[in-house]
């Protein structure tokens, strides 16, 4: 028999930021800090466990929303890496619609981009 979810220790959480602001790169440390994944994937070496589709794999950017869950401490976090790219905004915004809650990523070398004050608003 399943064990019945408490759905007030669910939390549905969005990482948004323009793109190469390391959305995918912090959502790939949330899942390895809370004990998703054993390793931590990277962009750069295409291996990274949110960007799932061969094309985001060659271009190093996310053009499709991807979501997983995790654990942390006793409440079910569903994490979802969105894209940053402007061509792709109507994705964001569709995945904007199911959120508790998102985390702004920013570029501290290039500060805040267009399309961060465009998917924050």
């Amino acid at each position: 028999m399943s064990k019945k979810l408490d759905l007030n220790k669910v939390r549905n959480i969005g990482i948004i930021a323009h793109i190469d602001a390391g959305k995918t790169t912090t959502t790939e440390r949330v899942l390895y800090y809370t004990g998703r994944s054993h390793k931590i994937g990277e962009v750069h070496d295409g291996n990274a466990t949110m960007d799932w589709m061969e094309q985001e794999q060659e271009r190093g950017i996310t053009i499709t929303s991807a979501a997983t869950t995790c654990f942390w401490q006793d409440h079910q976090v569903n994490v979802i890496d969105t894209p940053g790219h402007v061509d792709f905004t109507a994705e964001v915004e569709r995945s904007l619609r199911v959120l508790d809650g998102a985390v702004g990523v920013f570029c501290a070398v290039g500060g805040v981009e267009p399309q961060s004050e465009t998917v924050w608003r």
